[in-house]
């Protein structure tokens, strides 16, 4: 959690904090497949252009008020700080055109950003804060460089 944390500094994250513990229930606290094969922390789905590789893999979708299994193109990185680095350039790349990132990129604490909705597991938030709040000591112990 303390090496997350600090990638997240590295690469000048608004909230280091709250973003490690984003990567912990994203990537299964570093032990997903895709965090292994690919570096990747927030699974952020391949975009049209990809900069990095791309990896195949199923994932679980909270669709219409249900848990569905699709398959999806993810984004690899080639180590975690890029992950980090590119979760900030997603946000301020399209807060232009998707109000929860602008509102992300303003969010006065750690709580707010993480409340503003761009996941489709709804109690994501919930459960990043319970991580953050279970873990804060670890989190605020990472050396900053």
């Amino acid at each position: 959690m303390a090496s997350v944390a600090k990638a997240g500094r590295l690469v000048g994250h608004i909230w280091p904090g709250m973003a490690a513990c984003e990567a912990a229930l994203e990537s299964e606290w570093g032990a997903s497949e895709l965090a292994l094969k690919a570096h990747s922390l927030f699974g952020a789905k391949q975009q049209e252009h990809p900069v990095y590789g791309t990896l195949h893999l199923p994932t679980r979708e909270f669709l219409n008020h249900q848990w569905v299994t699709v398959d999806a193109e993810w984004c690899e990185y080639p180590d975690f700080a890029t992950s980090f680095l590119e979760r900030m350039n997603t946000l301020r790349r399209l807060a232009g055109s998707y109000p929860p990132y602008a509102a992300a990129l303003a969010a006065a604490t750690a709580e707010v950003y993480v409340s503003l909705s761009w996941s489709t597991d709804p109690n994501r938030a919930q459960k990043c804060l319970e991580i953050y709040h279970g873990h804060g000591d670890v989190i605020a112990a990472a050396p900053a460089g």
